[in-house]
């Protein structure tokens, strides 16, 4: 078979099954979700698929005023559907690369960027970051993930964990912050000086900061740029 045929090039790139569960990698930048049942997924993130799956998106009031009104707050805040039937759903965000996660009783915050899938039986909430919100246009919003279930997030390239402890706090940009686990909670600072001797432009400088006992995951990209209010 030649090296650049197209048998040999179908070959090679061929969908190929791991069996790995509910969730699997069918490269590090493509999620296969193997369904028998329902997953939410992010809004435009469906690629392919095979079987007979249908697609809804989040009913208004489905999960409340209360989350209709953070979402209205935040322009949309996190675009959700709802994928239900038998086959296999391919999902994908714009090549970024794909993790899963697999929580046991435990809590995660994942930026609403970068939340790609996540099995229906676990909880969620948008979580408005209030502070930081009166000093960012656009404001910052992330969702809390609990329970127990399959969760796919999507970073730029290869992501970093730190690990928080109460003699170790870790300083990050918002933007380049992808998830951090749900015992720790952000408080945000503007630091004035760091951006000017970056020459980044005049204003502040927005950092969350975490301390206590936990680990936030970071990327090596800053996925939206936000601008602090004058």
């Amino acid at each position: 078979m030649s090296r650049y045929s197209i048998a040999e090039f179908v070959s090679s790139t061929s969908q190929k099954d791991r069996g790995e569960g509910l969730f699997e990698l069918e490269s590090d930048r493509m999620l296969e979700v193997n369904l028998s049942g329902r997953v939410w997924t992010k809004m435009g993130s469906m690629v392919a698929y095979k079987g007979d799956i249908k697609f809804r998106r989040e009913g208004i009031l489905e999960h409340g005023l209360g989350r209709l009104l953070k979402k209205s707050f935040t322009g949309e805040g996190v675009r959700l559907t709802q994928a239900e039937g038998r086959g296999s759903l391919y999902l994908a965000d714009m090549g970024k690369k794909v993790s899963i996660l697999e929580l046991q009783g435990e809590s995660l915050f994942v930026n609403g960027n970068d939340l790609l899938a996540f099995e229906d039986g676990i909880q969620w909430d948008i979580k408005m970051m209030r502070k930081v919100t009166a000093m960012l246009a656009g404001g910052l919003f992330n969702v809390k993930l609990e329970g127990t279930g399959i969760v796919a997030i999507t970073t730029h390239h290869d992501p970093m964990t730190l690990h928080v402890s109460a003699d170790h706090p870790v300083t990050t940009d918002p933007n380049a912050t992808v998830a951090w686990s749900g015992t720790l909670v952000p408080e945000f600072k503007a630091d004035v000086s760091l951006k000017t001797f970056l020459g980044r432009g005049s204003g502040e400088s927005i950092q969350m900061f975490f301390r206590g006992e936990g680990f936030v995951v970071v990327q090596p990209y800053e996925e939206a740029h936000l601008q602090a209010r004058t």
